[in-house]
């Protein structure tokens, strides 16, 4: 039989855990758990919620894969608790994206994964970002295009507009394999070509092309393939 949280020894209530403890003594499960407020007629929020991180092997990257439908799956999770916890996953994905943006300089594959991963290593969709620059100082980072990706739908046009109106030198473009896949496609190679290509008469430096998978990250420019 269940037993409701109110019911629970102070220390295992994860709110009360919270005010006497602070946030660092929670679990992910707890800290879930104080989102969805309730379980289920089977579950605690606490067990619920330690089922959808079982779930999703206790990997808060593959939580966020989960869609409101994938969400709301779950027994005890409408759309009022599946929207809490997508907009929780959402603020720390900015939160990460804001500190990679303070850091500014962008001088390696690495630095510039750090900087977009944020954006693409949850993402179960294809998505096509640039990080704008001027001698490596970060302008700006944007989504060009959202969905399959293929050399025919990225606007490069769109993106050379973009380019010059924020008087940009450098960028970076970078897409993700939502496969885990790592390996370039030749349309992925095609792309690459056409970008350089485009930009070379206008003097703007294309620098690398990243694809993210993931926790990693191929570089067209560290296999010398720009």
């Amino acid at each position: 039989m269940k037993i409701p949280i109110n019911k629970w020894s102070k220390d295992d209530r994860p709110r009360e855990k919270l005010l006497h403890k602070g946030v660092a003594a929670l679990s992910d499960a707890e800290l879930i758990a104080i989102l969805i407020g309730s379980g289920n007629r089977d579950e605690s929020a606490v067990a619920l919620s330690q089922r959808i991180l079982k779930d999703t092997g206790n990997n808060w990257h593959e939580l966020a894969k989960l869609s409101l439908k994938d969400l709301m799956k779950y027994k005890g999770i409408g759309e009022a608790k599946a929207i809490s916890i997508v907009a929780a996953l959402e603020i720390g994905r900015r939160r990460n994206l804001t500190e990679a943006l303070e850091r500014k300089a962008v001088k390696s594959s690495r630095d510039a994964f750090d900087l977009l991963s944020p954006n693409l290593s949850d993402k179960s969709v294809e998505e096509f970002w640039v990080i704008y620059m001027r001698k490596n100082t970060v302008l700006d980072v944007k989504q060009l295009h959202q969905g399959g990706l293929d050399n025919s739908l990225v606007d490069v046009r769109m993106l050379l507009k973009n380019l010059i109106d924020k008087e940009a030198t450098d960028f970076i473009v970078a897409h993700n394999h939502p496969s885990g896949s790592l390996r370039p496609s030749e349309s992925d190679r095609k792309l690459t070509r056409k970008i350089k290509e485009a930009v070379n008469y206008f003097d703007i430096n294309l620098l690398d092309h990243l694809i993210v998978a993931g926790h990693d990250y191929y570089s067209f420019a560290d296999h010398h393939e720009l």
